[in-house]
């Protein structure tokens, strides 16, 4: 009896010591599961906030980027330019009163009715200005009106009048002309430049002149273009101004500033004279002619164009390319605007009583 119960206790103690065992190896566990949880939640949370730092410092570098490239934008970006503004009135600006100013805009959206009267406009004021505008060059008759265009390339009327007195002196009609000796006519010629070529020209068309029409200079374009040395701007000129027969002579001077006042984008001389012609009226081609070189002459110049100086500043879409300040431009104006000789030896009386002088002769100083 004492040994069953003997036995009885001892399973007792064993259950029990096993019980004890189980639950020390779960606190165990536990333990180990809690240390394990705290471990990962701290790896997390310091992943966490490695990820933070990185993101903040990635923000702040490319905010410190932006704020860089911003600098340098500003850094590089080229001042403002200044807009240019044409007085109202030239005549203002030259008297030195503080002239009403006008901003100037490119006319680029302009329209083809409004750019026609742009143009007659300007035309209009450049009559005003040169009312005493004739051809440049010392002529008595159609002859010689030709000989000294053909002689004009590469040089200036200047220099072609200060040459053709001794010239028609010698040789006064084609069949002089054409039967000069060559040598003699060089030598007369050497101021001119090209002298050789020149002087093939000019006994060339005389020749020309004196077999094919007479000895008299045709008045119809298609004849002139074929006498040697004539091209549609030099037969221009003579049908113009010695037979009153009109015409547009686009010459480097007309060619420059038709398209520096945006009349036309062209740069080949005959499609330039049919854009030009499409704008103004027949009548009104010969004189045009005039008030445009002899603007682009005394004026509206090809380095230094005296923008303070010009009357049609208003109307000039490339005003402030040259000279804006007034008594400066005065400096730049020549011929008669500047108190200087013309080009003409001879010139017609309207220019005289207009206040210009006749150029000084070859030699004269």
């Amino acid at each position: 009896m004492k040994k069953t119960a003997s036995a009885k206790e001892a399973v007792s103690a064993k259950k029990a010591a096993s019980a004890k065992k189980t639950a020390s190896v779960k606190k165990t566990v536990s333990a180990k599961g809690a240390a394990s949880a705290r471990k990962t939640a701290s790896a997390k949370e310091a992943a966490s906030a490695k990820k933070a730092a990185s993101a903040k410092e990635a923000a702040s570098a490319t905010s410190d980027a932006k704020k860089a490239s911003k600098r340098a934008a500003v850094k590089k970006a080229p001042a403002a330019k200044k807009v240019a503004v044409a007085p109202k009135k030239a005549t203002a600006r030259i008297k030195g009163t503080a002239p009403a100013k006008a901003v100037v805009h490119p006319p680029g959206d302009e329209s083809p009715t409004a750019l026609v009267r742009r143009a007659r406009r300007i035309n209009r004021e450049l009559a005003e200005v040169f009312p005493y505008a004739h051809p440049e060059l010392d002529f008595e008759n159609p002859f010689q009106l030709v000989v000294a265009t053909v002689l004009s390339a590469q040089t200036t009327d200047l220099r072609v009048n200060q040459t053709t007195p001794a010239l028609f002196a010698k040789y006064p009609t084609p069949e002089d002309l054409a039967a000069a000796n060559p040598e003699e006519v060089e030598e007369i010629l050497r101021p001119c430049g090209f002298f050789r070529a020149k002087t093939k020209s000019v006994i060339g068309l005389s020749k020309a002149l004196v077999e094919d029409f007479g000895g008299e200079v045709p008045g119809r374009l298609e004849d002139l273009v074929k006498l040697p040395g004539v091209g549609r701007k030099t037969a221009f000129v003579v049908l113009g101004n010695a037979f009153g027969r009109p015409g547009i002579t686009v010459d480097t001077h007309f060619q420059r500033l038709v398209r520096r006042w945006r009349w036309t984008g062209e740069t080949d001389p005959d499609k330039i004279e049919a854009a030009i012609g499409a704008l103004f009226p027949k009548s009104d081609w010969t004189d045009l002619s005039h008030h445009v070189i002899w603007h682009g002459r005394r004026i509206c110049h090809a380095r230094k164009p005296a923008c303070g100086a010009c009357p049609i500043a208003p109307l000039c879409p490339a005003y402030g390319e040259g000279e804006t300040d007034p008594e400066k431009a005065k400096q730049l104006l020549k011929y008669e605007k500047g108190g200087f000789p013309g080009q003409r030896l001879k010139p017609p009386q309207a220019y005289l009583d207009a206040g210009g002088k006749p150029a000084p002769p070859l030699g004269a100083g």
